[in-house]
C-alpha cells in the first residue's frame, strides 16, 4: 500500500544520471527506472520508478527499490547481482504467472546501468 521509490510525475532535468525502460503497453506491463550514482563511491544514491502494470509489477519495483537503497544505497556492481528470483523471494514468493514482473524490474535497472556506463 506504500510503494518505495515511486516517482510521481516527471523527473527534473539533471535529477538523475540515467534512465531505463522495458516492457510494452501491447503486452500490458512497462517499467521505467531512474538512478542517481555517487561517482566517487559508485553507490546508488537514488532509485525511482514508475510502472504501468498490475499490483505484482508495483510490488516488484517497490521491493527492488527497497533492496538496493538499504544502508544508504548499494554499489552498482552489488545491485547488478540481484536476480529476479531474489526480488520474488524478498516479496515472499510470486505465483509463476506473475514472475515476469520481477524480471521487468531487474531488466529496467540493468538498462539504466548500461545507459549510465555508456555516458561515462
Amino acid at each position: 500500500m506504500r510503494p518505495r521509490g515511486f516517482l510521481l510525475g516527471e523527473p527534473k532535468e539533471g535529477e538523475f544520471d540515467s534512465y531505463g525502460e522495458v516492457g510494452s503497453l501491447a503486452c500490458g506491463d512497462i517499467i521505467k527506472v531512474w538512478i542517481k550514482v555517487d561517482k566517487e563511491t559508485d553507490k546508488i544514491k537514488d532509485f525511482k520508478w514508475q510502472t504501468w502494470g498490475c499490483a505484482t509489477a508495483i510490488a516488484s519495483a517497490s521491493a527492488f527499490a527497497e533492496m538496493i537503497m538499504k544502508k544508504d544505497g548499494m554499489k552498482v556492481e552489488e545491485a547488478m547481482n540481484i536476480k529476479p528470483k531474489d526480488i520474488a523471494d524478498y516479496l515472499g514468493g510470486l505465483p509463476a504467472r506473475k514472475f515476469h514482473c520481477s524480471i521487468l524490474a531487474d531488466k529496467a535497472f540493468k538498462k539504466a546501468v548500461e545507459n549510465y556506463r555508456n555516458k561515462k
